[in-house]
């Protein structure tokens, strides 16, 4: 793998286990406006992709005029629930700070709101080992738009071309190719090696533990 000057990293699934949190929310959201809960495949499945996205997927109504009134309320469920069950896989952000400790700058691009990234670091590592985060609130376009991805590197300073974005979805592959900077797959969403290996990536990693180890030893 070549030198990078910058890693961008997705977050759901990526960096941290937010499964927990994202399934109570999903279910608190779908049974307040009255429709059936679809298994936790199906909801699992939804990660990565907008809320209003998701919702009408889950309700299988095509542009679901309840679909905004519906993210609210999960944003407001997610105020209560989300950080407190959302994990960080094993040594990410140590493994985070000591890329930063080797000059490479590190960002998150995700779906999911900045404010919420940060609370989880604040309460699940006591420290914020990023230097740029771009949420769902910072773009109008949802990935896998480049929009989100081209605005963080740009932020950090850093030329696309010298940069690594990082994911656990389809969608991350896509957002990739569509700015034209190199991708690495982890495993630990729903997207198999298989499912990658159509794409153009760099590596294919089983978690992100073993693709920071690869690029700090590096």
């Amino acid at each position: 793998m070549k030198d990078y000057k910058a890693v961008v990293f997705d977050f759901d699934l990526t960096l941290a286990d937010s499964w927990q949190g994202i399934r109570i929310c999903f279910r608190h959201t779908l049974t307040a406006f009255g429709y059936e809960i679809p298994d936790d495949r199906t909801i699992y499945n939804t990660i990565g992709k907008t809320l209003v996205d998701s919702f009408d997927e889950l309700t299988g109504i095509e542009n679901n005029p309840q679909r905004e009134a519906m993210r609210v309320e999960y944003v407001k469920k997610a105020d209560d629930e989300m950080v407190k069950n959302t994990f960080f896989y094993d040594g990410v952000p140590q493994g985070l700070q000591k890329l930063r400790e080797k000059g490479i700058k590190v960002g998150i691009c995700s779906t999911k709101y900045r404010y919420r990234i940060v609370q989880t670091f604040e309460r699940q590592a006591g420290f914020l080992p990023v230097d740029l985060i771009i949420g769902g609130e910072d773009v109008s376009c949802a990935k896998p738009d480049p929009t989100g991805l081209l605005k963080c590197i740009e932020g950090l300073g850093v030329k696309k071309e010298e940069t690594l974005y990082v994911g656990d979805n389809i969608i991350d592959a896509l957002c990739a190719e569509n700015a034209e900077t190199d991708f690495a797959a982890v495993l630990s969403g729903s997207t198999s090696k298989q499912q990658f290996s159509e794409h153009k990536h760099e590596t294919i990693c089983g978690g992100v533990a073993e693709l920071l180890e690869i690029l700090n030893k590096e």
